[in-house]
């Protein structure tokens, strides 16, 4: 991922005003913008499943129509929606720098948000990184071990490049000779690569 203070998602609004009894119809537009992920842990809808994505309300202390203004709305999974329900921090904290990340307007994993190489637990090197890992509970067994699997799995593909035996059958009836193109495909679905902290850089 690019260490860029770039937006990680950019938005592109559907044109059409969102309210509390509609905003839950922005999902589709949403996921389109974010490739398909949490716009916190970064797990694909492909693997948690479309029904397990929610719409987040980046900031819940919003009130009127603001509260459902389409750059207030967010994919996010079960997990991460239910972990940062209605939190959001103080004056005080907002002045010490602790806040949510919003992917919209900022970069924050590589900038704020790095994952430790041996444990692939994600490490906040902000007062922000860190009330947001542990408000979206970011580090929870299950997300962990993606990122674990994650890289275990890109390290066979780089290091060995698997091929097939035989040709693999697939549900469909389509064959496919390249087992590493088959795990490239569950790759490219799980949580994508995240940066060391500064400090483990070679």
């Amino acid at each position: 991922m690019s260490v860029s203070t770039k937006p990680r998602i950019v938005r592109n609004p559907p044109g059409r005003k969102f309210t509390e009894s509609t905003y839950r119809k922005a999902k589709p537009f949403l996921l389109r913008e974010s490739d398909g992920r949490c716009a916190y842990s970064l797990q694909h809808v492909e693997r948690v499943g479309y029904k397990c994505i929610d719409v987040d309300h980046f900031n819940p202390n919003l009130k009127g129509p603001s509260r459902n203004n389409y750059t207030n709305l967010l994919p996010a999974t079960r997990h991460c929606n239910g972990s940062k329900s209605d939190l959001w921090p103080t004056g005080d904290l907002r002045k010490a720098g602790v806040r949510f990340l919003n992917p919209t307007k900022e970069q924050d994993y590589g900038v704020h948000i790095f994952e430790d190489a041996e444990s692939h637990q994600l490490v906040g090197i902000t007062p922000a990184g860190r009330y947001h890992i542990r408000c979206c509970d970011l580090n929870a067994p299950h997300l962990v071990l993606e990122r674990c699997d994650r890289a275990k799995l890109r390290e066979i593909l780089n290091e060995y490049h698997v091929r097939a035996k035989a040709p693999l059958q697939l549900l469909d009836g389509k064959e496919i000779c390249d087992t590493s193109a088959v795990l490239r495909a569950i790759a490219e679905k799980m949580i994508p690569p995240i940066p060391v902290p500064p400090s483990e850089r070679s």
